[in-house]
């Protein structure tokens, strides 16, 4: 089991990611657009330099639902690769079952 105050920091990076993102999307829009002139393109680098580090998408880590561990997370399903084990085995997870060949 993850530790709790990491899983409290990752919620609070995807509150961070959330309320930002407009603002991140409008600023990288201003880059990348070629109408832009050079000064307002350098003006808005700027700006999403002053941003929170933590409000970037990248930073945010994928965690297992059940265990909070962050890695070999399946995206499809949520789940660590030994809780989604655990769970087929079960038979708790539609659609999956043990390979045999």
């Amino acid at each position: 089991m993850a530790k709790v105050g990491m899983i409290q920091r990752e919620l609070k990076r995807q509150k961070l990611v959330a309320k930002h993102a407009e603002k991140r999307a409008q600023l990288k829009a201003i880059i990348v657009s070629p109408n832009a002139t050079e000064d307002e393109k350098w003006d808005a680098q700027i700006q999403l330099q002053k941003l929170p580090v933590n409000s970037s998408r990248s930073r945010l880590q994928k965690r297992c639902r059940v265990t909070g561990r962050p890695h070999a997370v399946y995206k499809k399903f949520g789940l660590c690769r030994n809780k989604l084990r655990e769970h087929a085995m079960q038979g708790d997870v539609p659609g999956l079952k043990k390979a045999s060949w």
